[in-house]
């Protein structure tokens, strides 16, 4: 006996002998073939002996010879055909096996039986029916959060529309947990899914009893919400859902602050396909994420814009290499002196078939699809040749400011492609300036400080741009390699009407000249507003109180005329 992992095996030397046999390949046919020898062997004896002997004479050796053969032939064909049912329930629970692997179906094995086949057939049968409600749950639940995945959502969605009678409605709702990334990114992936399966927790509370929850991907949740007689119940549930997952929670000793946004679609008024009332709801979610609405009820406008962006999108493909994009310069002015001493790149388009286009409705879209990477290029090196033109007609020497999108920081090659352009265009680095948001650096601090450090060596200018908008981190603040903070056009807007903006500002104010960086605010739009931040010390101001973003031209002729021209800001009034 041989011994594996604590389980006694037999000893399969005659098996393994048998096995290369050439005609005896299944195990009934070795059976039948240690059968037939076992019964004939004697047989054979017994027939030698006979052959042999002198005491017989030769009539009574062979009727003995042929007495003996038959009733051999008859015992072993009878052996052979009880051994051959015998072995019924292994051949059985093979073919079963085997059925169950190339079709997926359960097979009906006998378990009535008590002895080591009967046993073999019972186990064997509920072993495949046990490993089949192990597949279906991998197949149709999320191992994280248990509930069901998009499949079987999909599938409950299809049974629950084929019994939908006299057009009863219900809601499919699609829910997305906003700030999952980040605290992935911040916290680490386990207390992200800590957090999605306290969310998954918190949903199952929210919802009716033949309601159906499901994860469909990372942070995205979808609801079917039945038996409805208004859409009344259905915002009762989202406002429900919204408090719900609103409320912190403690995870592993840290405060997790969690949002949703959430979209929905009604049967019948939104479609009657599966695919279309999920789809729509994904676009209301996607609306409710824009406009900073925690839930939107899908409508036929929402299609409308969606059609509207993939035509935007296709037409976007080929804007540069047609040469509809063209840049436009905003004056960054110096509170101090009164003089530009730089400017803002903005990108523009200007399509032939939808006039000029809002960067509010290209640059998502250009993000998403990734053309922002070549149009960021484009841009950087548009950018950097102006700046050398401007130069070398003899103007006076300003930082070319430049933003820097998601999609293209990301890139790992940014640092080559940079250092390619100032070089190619022959501009100075000190003349560039990279405005990096601070939403953009907190996905990968680490990253972030090791790419804006190489940047920063070249002697380019870091700002980090709409400040006080995101997580404004003075953890992360003291470590990068940055140079101005700009001040976000939202704190500026309110600055002289009472609210808690003026605090905003004259503390980041403050903050960064104790970290001893310039201060620029964008939005200026009034004169109050630009007495205010020259008051509070504000080192630099843009916006439509000093000029509109302006062609290459137009920004020529101002910077031409500052060469003969020198006012303090009170006196500064520069027109588009």
């Amino acid at each position: 006996m041989l011994k594996t992992a604590g389980i006694f095996q037999t000893n399969l030397y005659l098996y393994s002998v048998l096995s290369k046999l050439p005609y005896f390949n299944s195990y009934k046919s070795k059976i039948m073939l240690v059968a037939f020898l076992g019964t004939h062997v004697p047989l054979l004896s017994l027939l030698i002996y006979f052959i042999v002997s002198t005491s017989f004479t030769i009539d009574i050796k062979a009727r003995i010879i042929a007495i003996a053969l038959l009733a051999t032939l008859i015992g072993t064909a009878l052996t052979l055909y009880a051994l051959h049912n015998l072995l019924a329930p292994v051949t059985l629970t093979f073919l079963a096996m085997r059925h169950y692997l190339s079709s997926r179906q359960l097979p009906s094995l006998p378990t009535n039986f008590t002895d080591e086949a009967g046993i073999l057939m019972a186990d064997t049968s509920h072993a495949l029916k046990k490993l089949d409600e192990i597949i279906e749950h991998i197949a149709s639940y999320d191992e994280l959060t248990g509930l069901p995945n998009r499949v079987l959502f999909h599938d409950r969605l299809q049974q629950i529309l084929a019994q939908s009678q006299n057009n009863q409605l219900f809601a499919v709702i699609s829910l997305s947990l906003d700030r999952l990334k980040n605290i992935n990114n911040t916290l680490g992936y386990k207390i992200g899914d800590l957090t999605l399966r306290n969310a998954a927790q918190k949903l199952t509370s929210c919802i009716g009893q033949n309601d159906v929850l499901a994860r469909l991907e990372s942070n995205k949740f979808a609801i079917i919400q039945t038996n409805i007689k208004s859409v009344d119940e259905v915002r009762d549930l989202g406002e429900k859902i919204i408090n719900n997952l609103g409320k912190s929670v403690l995870i592993n000793n840290t405060e997790i602050f969690s949002s949703v946004s959430i979209g929905i679609s009604i049967y019948p008024s939104d479609r009657t396909e599966v695919d279309r009332l999920l789809s729509n709801a994904d676009m209301a979610m996607d609306r409710a994420k824009k406009s900073q609405n925690k839930y939107q009820f899908y409508s036929s406008e929402l299609n409308k814009n969606l059609q509207e962006r993939l035509i935007l999108e296709k037409d976007l493909h080929n804007a540069i290499k047609n040469g509809e994009m063209l840049l436009h310069y905003q004056p960054q002015t110096c509170l101090y002196t009164g003089k530009i001493i730089g400017v803002e790149a903005l990108l523009r388009w200007h399509s032939p078939t939808h006039g000029f286009v809002s960067p509010a409705k290209f640059i998502p879209i250009a993000e998403e699809t990734g053309l922002i990477i070549s149009i960021g290029e484009w841009v950087l090196r548009k950018a950097c040749a102006q700046n050398r033109s401007w130069q070398l007609a003899g103007l006076p020497s300003i930082k070319m400011a430049v933003n820097i999108s998601s999609r293209q920081f990301k890139e790992q090659n940014l640092v080559d492609i940079t250092e390619r352009i100032l070089r190619e265009t022959d501009l100075e680095a000190k003349y560039l300036e990279l405005e990096i948001t601070e939403s953009l650096i907190i996905e990968n601090i680490q990253q972030a400080i090791n790419t804006m450090n190489q940047l920063h060596e070249m002697g380019i200018t870091l700002s980090l741009d709409d400040f006080g908008t995101g997580y404004s981190s003075l953890n992360y603040l003291k470590r990068l390699p940055i140079d101005i903070l700009k001040i976000d056009r939202s704190f500026v807007r309110e600055l002289t009407i009472g609210s808690d903006d003026a605090a905003i500002v004259k503390a980041i104010i403050s903050l960064a000249h104790n970290l001893q960086l310039r201060v620029i605010a964008e939005g200026v739009e009034t004169q109050a507003q630009l007495e205010y931040l020259q008051k509070h010390g504000c080192d630099e101001i843009q916006g439509y109180y000093i000029s509109r973003p302006i062609p290459a031209e137009a920004l020529a002729k101002l910077l031409n005329e500052e060469k003969a021209l020198s006012c303090s800001i009170n006196n500064l009034a520069l027109v588009a």
